[in-house]
């Protein structure tokens, strides 16, 4: 993946090397940490939880020299991010309003989202419209068969789908849809919506691919192999859970390809529609 010469954002706030307070904070951690290993999302418990992280935190020594790399990747793919989506949004008459990116280690205050934890992987906070990473998800993801730049980009990319889904009303809309529905029916929800981030990840691929020849040769399958790597049904085997689809809010491995693939072949925001 072509990179370096990319524009870096001005957008990240890097809080590693920063020790979140302890206060309020571990028993959301331990919850979060089930539901994740459970095969759910703990988003919508960090916003229903919001108070109980701790705000600010404490020096507890520099960024890890080894993620100086990985550090930089991350801003110049926020920073691709932001020039695509700011050109798809004022195409159709809109503005895009950037997001940050807060880099952490451990554990952080995420806001009204709670504490974010390195256990929950990457994740979107609506009402701040910030991503929050732990850089070490990347070699995670790497041992679970997600090796790559471009793998790593896309989960970034991923993260942004939501930002954009936040802007144009969609995840509003889906809460909204979600309310007195039985669990399956809020899965299944959380599904689609999860895939449409998906497929918004493959639209800025294309985009970035098409302006700066981003893509190099095996970089596609980087991706597709990122997104088996994190379906509901190959994470729930990794558990040894059975694999229930009433259970999954993330969706299969063929479907996160699929809509990844969609995005990436058509490079168009209309064709993600995957409430259709």
């Amino acid at each position: 993946m072509r990179w370096k010469s990319g524009r870096r954002s001005s957008n990240v706030e890097d809080r590693r090397g920063r020790k979140a307070a302890a206060g309020g904070g571990i028993g959301l951690l331990v919850v979060a940490v089930v539901v994740m290993a459970l095969g759910g999302d703990p988003r919508a418990l960090l916003q229903a939880l919001g108070g109980a992280g701790a705000a600010g935190g404490a020096t507890a020594g520099p960024p890890p020299a080894a993620q100086a790399e990985a550090a930089d990747f991350t801003r110049a793919v926020l920073g691709s991010t932001e020039d695509v989506w700011g050109e798809i949004f004022r195409a159709s008459g809109s503005t895009y309003r950037e997001p940050r990116l807060i880099l952490f280690s451990g554990r952080t205050a995420a806001g009204a989202c709670g504490m974010g934890t390195a256990a929950m992987g990457p994740f979107y906070c609506p009402p701040a419209q910030e991503v929050y990473l732990d850089l070490t998800f990347f070699d995670d993801l790497a041992g679970m068969g997600g090796a790559g730049d471009f793998a790593a980009a896309y989960v970034i990319g991923h993260e942004i789908g939501h930002h954009v889904q936040n802007l144009m009303g969609t995840s509003d809309e889906v809460r909204r849809l979600q309310s007195g529905r039985s669990q399956a029916d809020v899965n299944a929800l959380s599904v689609r919506l999860e895939l449409q981030a998906d497929c918004y990840a493959g639209v800025w691929a294309y985009h970035a691919n098409r302006t700066s020849r981003m893509l190099e040769p095996g970089d596609v399958d980087e991706g597709l192999a990122a997104a088996a790597a994190i379906g509901d049904d190959r994470l729930l085997k990794r558990a040894g859970r059975d694999v229930v689809p009433e259970a999954f809010t993330h969706g299969t491995s063929a479907q996160r390809q699929q809509w990844l693939r969609r995005g990436l072949e058509t490079g168009d925001p209309q064709r993600c529609d995957s409430f259709g």
